[in-house]
């Protein structure tokens, strides 16, 4: 592994931060790079920096951690991978499919863990989930698609049209959506489609749908869930269902969501980082998926978009919000 001395960022490119944690390592750079920052997202990040915290990594020894976030815009994320490519990085971790895009794109050389993309194959990261023989591994949060249909179903018993807003940009909600479309004309059911291309277009694509759809349901695309609210306020005006797969979007006003718990995706994330610090290499570790799945529920929020949970539903939750 390469050893260097972090030089601080200081190009206006996006928000920075350099924190220092705890422990005994090496002196090795981790630099982290995420498409935009909202719950999800942000727990993803914190996961993966409380494991090295806790394997024993600090500044003492010359370990660096920094983060920069894209805020949404995909030039800024090809920014900020050249720049972290340009600091010799040890492992670059890009949260997100952009963000990893954008990393994978940058390095043929250095190390680079993804999380939180759906599709690693379909972005291109890796040709298949067993060991890349490349720079690159990471762990997906791809859904069994089957079993979100399924929740839609139990929640809203008549449904057969739903709604999908998502960014036709973004290479894993393209994905959702193609499958998602199939899936739903197997069981006599339709996807309406709403495309928002920037987080300003998310709540203009919701009231798109109103009148046209029986529930709205919501992948883990960054713009969507960075507007959660402008589609949380369409749904309440509409008193369309809103059903999630991001669980952190429940308490932002979606009625449920079966879905991953991030923080432990970012754990999952931080011990293959923590892997490669010790001298591993990323071809030779398979990629992962998201390993639990939990059901949020929100009372409130259903009341107020007209849906009455049933009591076997709200029995299997891991969360209720009242």
């Amino acid at each position: 592994m390469k050893k260097n001395v972090f030089s601080r960022y200081i190009a206006p490119l996006a928000l920075g931060v350099c924190l220092s944690i705890g422990g005994t390592v090496a002196a090795q750079t981790v630099s982290v790079s995420s498409i935009v920052e909202h719950p999800a997202l942000d727990s993803v990040r914190d996961g993966i920096l409380d494991v090295l915290k806790e394997e024993g990594y600090t500044d003492k020894d010359g370990f660096k951690w920094q983060f920069q976030t894209a805020q949404g815009n995909t030039a800024i994320a090809a920014q900020i991978a050249r720049k972290f490519v340009g600091d010799d990085s040890d492992v670059i971790v890009a949260i997100s499919t952009p963000s990893a895009q954008a990393v994978v794109a940058a390095t043929k050389e250095i190390p680079v863990v993804y999380s939180a993309v759906t599709d690693p194959v379909a972005a291109q990261l890796v040709s298949n989930m067993e060991a890349s023989e490349t720079n690159v591994t990471g762990v997906s949060d791809a859904l069994a698609l089957e079993d979100q249909i399924d929740l839609i179903q139990r929640l809203v018993p008549d449904v057969k049209n739903i709604g999908m807003v998502y960014n036709p940009g973004e290479a894993n909600s393209v994905v959702v959506v193609e499958a998602l479309r199939e899936l739903l004309s197997e069981r006599d059911m339709k996807l309406v489609e709403a495309t928002a291309a920037r987080t300003v277009d998310v709540g203009a694509a919701a009231r798109s749908l109103v009148g046209k759809v029986d529930a709205i349901y919501t992948n883990t695309d960054n713009n969507v869930v960075s507007a959660y609210e402008a589609l949380v306020k369409v749904g309440n005006d509409a008193q369309i269902p809103l059903i999630a797969s991001d669980t952190d979007s429940v308490e932002r006003g979606a009625i449920a969501a079966l879905g991953i718990n991030y923080y432990d995706m970012g754990r999952q994330t931080g011990t293959l980082v923590h892997r490669i610090l010790q001298g591993e290499e990323p071809g030779e570790i398979p990629s992962e998926y998201g390993q639990e799945l939990e059901l949020f529920i929100n009372l409130k929020a259903a009341e107020k978009q007209g849906v009455e949970i049933k009591q076997d539903v709200i029995d299997e939750a891991a969360k209720i919000i009242e």
